[in-house]
């Protein structure tokens, strides 16, 4: 926050509260509030008459009491624009120690699991283990993956044992600890639009689908001098770089021609985040062998 913005805030803060302050001691009747009066404001609504007896003294004491309280609470926390309060007191700070203290009582809890291995962790006698980590793809995961690990548009099905990476329980460990970075270049500039579409006519079949085939012969030559680096000569994608299987029918980003042509000529880029600084490698393996579940039913 700006140092004007910093002092906007501080001034109207305690300009409301100061200010309901002395209207409140201006208005106050002095020592006469245990007596009571027949005049009245001189208003009259629905033949009703509102009589000038001052406030209850119960009334302006708690009034009181909550402008000192108020007062007390911007010194010692934050509200006063920039002022930091003079505990130190950040929201950071506590979501920090409560998460400690969450890891120190649950630590024998997830310890119980550290030992066994993503395969072990799939035996009925473990299925509590497995609803733990269900739990934690819910809080970390869901977000990109749906609750249902389902997936999204851009964002990859968990649940249909076709992987960028893989799929074994090393592999799934490693990628949430560490997350991926997937690139496909754009080949526009390159292709030309005429060729970006020959491409992706190409592409098309190699999944079963229909395409015109003469723009498919002049496709699977370019798609031969330019993209088998990455998938493959036959387009059934590499591990190791995160290409996908052009084969499958199964789609990150939508299987359309049109779909196949926008990635040919734009690129793409996705990312999955690391979680090595997020959760311990206890809870990892929990998620990974919920994840590994899915697809091994």
């Amino acid at each position: 926050m700006s140092a004007f913005w910093s002092a906007w805030v501080t001034i109207i803060t305690l300009a409301v509260i100061f200010g309901c302050t002395w209207l409140l001691l201006q208005t106050r009747k002095g020592e006469t509030y245990k007596e009571e009066t027949e005049e009245t404001v001189g208003h009259e609504f629905d033949g009703i008459a509102e009589l000038d007896n001052p406030l209850p003294k119960w009334w302006f004491q708690m009034f009181m009491g909550t402008v000192i309280f108020g007062l007390v609470y911007l010194a010692l926390y934050p509200g006063l624009g920039n002022f930091k309060g003079l505990l130190g007191w950040t929201s950071t700070n506590q979501w920090e120690e409560e998460m400690a203290h969450a890891d120190e009582v649950y630590k024998p809890v997830f310890a119980k699991y550290a030992t066994l291995s993503v395969e072990d962790l799939q035996k009925p006698e473990n299925e509590a283990g497995l609803k733990m980590g269900q739990r934690m793809f819910a809080n970390n995961c869901s977000v990109c993956h749906g609750t249902a690990a389902t997936g999204a548009h851009g964002f990859p099905n968990l649940t249909d044992n076709d992987w960028l990476y893989g799929g074994s329980p090393a592999t799934l460990t490693q990628t949430i600890l560490n997350g991926r970075q997937g690139a496909m270049p754009a080949w526009g500039a390159v292709l030309g639009e005429e060729g970006v579409r020959d491409v992706a006519s190409y592409v098309r079949t190699l999944s079963g689908q229909e395409s015109d085939a003469d723009a498919t012969a002049r496709g699977k030559t370019q798609f031969q001098a330019l993209c088998t680096a990455c998938h493959g000569v036959d387009g059934k994608g590499m591990l190791a770089l995160g290409a996908p299987n052009l084969t499958d029918n199964t789609w990150l980003y939508g299987g359309s021609f049109e779909d196949i042509a926008h990635t040919i000529r734009s690129g793409r880029n996705g990312v999955m985040p690391a979680h090595k600084d997020l959760l311990s490698q206890d809870k990892v393996q929990l998620i990974a062998a919920y994840v590994y579940s899915l697809s091994n039913k």
